[in-house]
């Protein structure tokens, strides 16, 4: 009887021989009329055999052991996990736009084509960039985009010399392996003690050689480069191109420009600063915007306006080329292009200054018992860390996994490498005084649990489904399928 009522149990060990949801007609011809006799299983396929009824049930508990945004608070540093509106989700099932055909005629789809255009000038808006393209399917395929369309840059100057990628350890852990897959030799900076660029070391670094700078904006620790301008200047006094990644740009949408402050190119995150479902929730989109003396190069086609037309111009003849099938994720980009015109300048300003002031104030509640590596006013996300002398040998870890008990998804942990026992706390503008003083009050918790019942903590969690792994073992033995 226990071992029927077992909720974590896989779909085919639940199987039953006969059992079905559905009964299936019988072909009139089978696949021997079709495939030649080398491509046809001997052996049926082990599927799991479920009644509808145990589907339901299986999918459904699995559904309620998901952590998701409509139900809990996800303090997830670097990962923008906002709200989602669900008037989004209606747009983007619209028949006009879901039952579109990819290679349907542009005469066909100049609504689709419409929203485009209008989400590529609202993104040329924002950021002050002259051009941008919304093929790249997530944030490192769009960094892999900038990194190939620089690459396209200097080929066409024929400054065939420049091999190299300056990447600071304060980057997205994607940059310097971006740098690599497009070709590029990495060269890695050591921050300041302040958290940012160094700028002594950067321009050490600097030479005929350097193609792209990589730069993180604000950083992974949550810090602006207050010396941008200066920075951007010995990017471009070298001959190389300002990269930004611009994952966070939720800590600048309405702020600031990057075209303003010499950003070469950036990638966004439409599946984090603009709303769209992010990681199980959906598809990604990140598109690559381009100062104009770059924008040549950027893949092809783009969508353009002429006469009363949209149309994919593809007369680029300096083009890097297609860097995904068809036009990017669609879906994701109406919930961006909704997103945008939701908001004028002064609301995405609101959302910008609202997204700091709610990673200040966690930063500054909780100075005491988890203090931020970096001690001063972050941007979007603040980096705390345990300091180990209070702590009676509890780890980041442990204070991840004890959260889980509270009620909270972990937070980014261990993430940035810089930060010792890292914990990166990332709010957002969309979770209200309430929810950030009941996180508040869980860390608080578990802080004094910390003090009094450490290995309460260290044993943590003790609500879920799953107990903690023996992540050794699973490291070196991974159990990666069914057998």
């Amino acid at each position: 009887m226990q071992e029927i009522l077992k909720t974590n149990l896989l779909s085919i060990e639940k199987s039953r021989p006969g059992r079905r949801g559905v009964r299936v007609g019988t072909p009139q011809q089978t696949a021997a009329c079709y495939l030649p006799e080398k491509y046809l299983r001997k052996t049926a396929p082990k599927l799991p055999e479920l009644s509808e009824f145990d589907t339901v049930r299986h999918f459904t508990a699995l559904s309620e052991k998901n952590y998701c945004l409509d139900a809990q608070f996800y303090p997830l540093g670097s990962c923008t996990m906002k709200y989602n509106p669900k008037a989004y989700d209606g747009l983007s099932q619209l028949e006009s736009f879901t039952q579109v055909h990819p290679l349907a005629p542009e005469s066909a789809v100049q609504g689709t084509l419409k929203m485009l255009y209008n989400l590529q000038e609202l993104l040329k808006e924002i950021t002050g960039l002259s051009a941008f393209t919304l093929q790249p399917a997530a944030g490192a395929h769009g960094e892999l985009t900038g990194i190939m369309t620089a690459k396209a840059y200097h080929a066409a100057r024929k400054d065939k010399n420049r091999t190299e990628v300056i990447v600071p350890d304060t980057a997205h852990g994607t940059n310097p392996a971006t740098a690599n897959m497009g070709g590029f030799t990495v060269v890695n900076i050591k921050s300041g003690p302040d958290g940012r660029v160094d700028k002594a070391a950067l321009a050490a670094a600097l030479s005929g050689k350097t193609a792209v700078v990589m730069l993180t904006v604000p950083n992974t620790v949550g810090l602006f480069e207050k010396d941008i301008l200066e920075i951007a200047n010995l990017v471009h006094k070298a001959g190389a191109l300002l990269y930004m990644d611009g994952a966070n740009f939720n800590a600048l949408i309405g702020l600031a420009k990057p075209g303003d402050f010499g950003v070469d190119i950036m990638h966004l995150n439409l599946h984090k600063t603009f709303a769209a479902p992010h990681g199980g929730g959906g598809p990604g989109s990140g598109p690559v915007g381009a100062a104009a003396h770059v924008a040549p190069f950027l893949p092809k086609p783009l969508v353009t306006l002429k006469n009363g037309k949209y149309t994919l111009q593809g007369k680029m003849p300096h083009s890097l080329g297609r860097m995904k099938a068809f036009y990017g994720n669609v879906a994701v980009c109406l919930r961006g292009y909704a997103y945008l015109r939701q908001h004028d300048g002064n609301t995405l300003k609101n959302i910008a200054e609202n997204a700091v002031l709610s990673a200040n104030y966690v930063r500054v509640s909780l100075k005491d018992k988890f203090p931020a590596f970096f001690d001063e006013v972050c941007m979007h996300e603040c980096v705390l860390h345990p300091v180990a002398e209070k702590m009676n040998g509890v780890h980041t870890a442990d204070i991840a996994k004890r959260l889980l008990d509270y009620g909270f998804y972990a937070p980014t942990i261990y993430f940035p490498l810089i930060v010792p026992e890292a914990i990166m706390i990332e709010p957002t503008e969309t979770e209200n005084k309430d929810m950030l003083d009941a996180f508040i009050q869980a860390m608080g918790c578990i802080f004094e649990e910390a003090q009094t019942e450490p290995q309460l903590v260290k044993e943590a969690p003790h609500t879920q489904s799953v107990k903690r792994i023996d992540e050794v073992s699973a490291a070196r033995e991974p159990n990666l399928r069914w057998r």
